[in-house]
């Protein structure tokens, strides 16, 4: 019987091959992931629900014939409902919400073969950059303890970085794949908008904010994930541009030379974390050496304006998402039944009106066609993912010491550069090639033209090959 060691330093299709060969049995693999979770979890509280029996009977059943098949897979709990299991979104109010089925991307996980194992931490309602939320407790970094995951994907992120699987789910609305991939050193790429079904229960989210995927430890793991999930469900409002060939064939496939413009200021003009801009500064040169046009430039947009335009669409859509929580359980919920943060963007998003809510969508569009302009003449954007390394735990939270608005503009400094790419529904993704004097990790964030993933797969994956990372292990890891 294969080892821990042996086996969970794979890949995900390094995994699935030694099951479709019959070397490895899934159930072995199974057991051998839940004992590395088990190894790891008390320290970082990244696994909420355990899903065990379920991945065991799976496991020991006949598997799907699909790409992944008898691969371990967890499930962030947030968005995608599964059967029977608990899906709390961090959240007290939906503590005990057990949905009677299974989400369009869930089905096409299982159908891909994955072994759904287990759900993952989440702030509540995913409304946090952090991953911190009241009813499960704080995830922490594999990095560093008494750091943040960064959020929403926290808990996936931080499993994926400690060794435990090679792939988990993440959601992204404003950067929750790639806020917590920088800081725990893994892969993120959030796909073009609508690239993944949100089906049955939803067509989107705040007028396509928010993107479903994952987070990796390998390039090729993502876009296989990608290939498997992708594509328009029945019934969806729009979907994304039909790839000309599958994305796990622009793995390996040259980039070419590609035109990179990159920039460390934000929208706003302002610097960033010194660590941040030197990660951006040295990733620019690494792509020159490799034969990319690398200028500095960045596009023309009013940042007080946009942060104010998505503003008004997120919180809108946060007051919506509780109201009909609400409107289906048959109850009223209140601000002070939800975290003070939350319930300040509640709040918040009660006070637009309809008005607000399209004229701050309208901006958008404006400044989504801005990009789009930027974009005829670059191929990819290189920026910081984030402003600043990986904070405290508690930075986010609201205190005698902090108000909610300072708290939400706290939020805003750490992330001026991700909700970009929600409001336009471009591609981007954070890649795990800098790590500070702490040993800290700082991904720094790839943004393509809408629709073309493709072009970001074959340069991460070239990137990923210059300077490998899959090696680098964290003070909390199971190998």
């Amino acid at each position: 019987m294969a080892s821990i060691d042996d086996l969970l330093p794979l890949d995900a299709l390094a995994q699935a091959e030694l099951v479709r060969k019959g070397e490895v049995q899934a159930i072995e693999l199974v057991e051998a992931t839940i004992a590395g979770i088990e190894r790891v979890n008390p320290q970082l509280n990244a696994v909420i629900t355990p899903m065990y029996d379920q991945a065991r009977e799976a496991a020991k059943g006949k598997l799907p014939d699909g790409p992944l098949a008898g691969v371990p897979y967890p499930l962030k709990d947030l968005v995608a409902s599964y059967a029977g299991v608990r899906l709390a979104s961090g959240a007290e109010i939906l503590k005990d919400y057990v949905p009677d089925h299974d989400s369009e991307l869930v089905i096409r996980l299982k159908n891909a073969g994955l072994i759904i194992l287990c759900k993952t931490n989440t702030p509540e309602m995913g409304c946090n950059v952090t991953t911190e939320p009241r009813l499960f407790g704080p995830s922490r970094n594999p990095w560093d303890t008494t750091r943040t995951t960064g959020g929403s994907s926290g808990g996936s992120a931080a499993l994926v970085a400690a060794g435990a699987v090679p792939a988990a789910h993440a959601n992204d609305g404003a950067g929750s794949i790639r806020i917590p991939a920088s800081c725990c050193g893994v892969f993120g790429l959030k796909p073009t908008r609508s690239r993944n079904p949100w089906g049955p229960d939803a067509g989107d989210w705040a007028s396509g904010l928010a993107a479903e995927h994952a987070v990796t430890r390998s390039v090729r793991d993502s876009a296989a994930l990608l290939d498997a999930t992708s594509g328009p469900d029945v019934g969806d409002p729009y979907w994304a541009p039909i790839p000309e060939r599958p994305f796990l064939e622009e793995v390996g496939t040259s980039p070419g030379s590609l035109r990179i413009a990159f920039t460390t200021k934000t929208l706003k003009d302002d610097a960033v974390h010194s660590d941040c801009a030197d990660a951006v500064r040295d990733v620019a040169k690494l792509c020159a050496d490799l034969g990319h046009e690398v200028v500095e430039a960045s596009p023309a947009i009013d940042g007080e304006m946009f942060e104010q335009a998505f503003s008004t669409v997120f919180t809108s859509g946060t007051a919506g998402v509780v109201d009909l929580i609400g409107q289906l359980n048959g109850k009223t919920f209140t601000a002070d039944q939800l975290e003070p943060l939350t319930g300040f963007v509640y709040e918040m998003g009660r006070g637009h009106s309809a008005s607000d809510y399209l004229g701050a969508v309208g901006t958008i569009q404006l400044l989504a066609r801005e990009i789009a302009r930027f974009f005829v003449d670059w191929d990819v954007w290189l920026t910081p993912t984030l402003g600043e390394p990986p904070v405290t735990l508690g930075t986010f939270e609201v205190s005698s010491d902090q108000s909610p608005q300072e708290a939400l503009d706290r939020v805003w400094q750490f992330i001026p550069f991700t909700p970009l790419c929600n409001a336009t529904g471009q591609p981007a993704m954070s890649v795990p090639l800098y790590w500070n004097d702490e040993n800290l990790p700082i991904g720094p964030q790839f943004i393509g033209r809408f629709g073309d993933e493709a072009s970001l797969f074959r340069l991460a994956a070239q990137l990923e090959q210059a300077r490998p990372w899959a090696d680098r292990r964290p003070p909390v890891s199971v190998p």
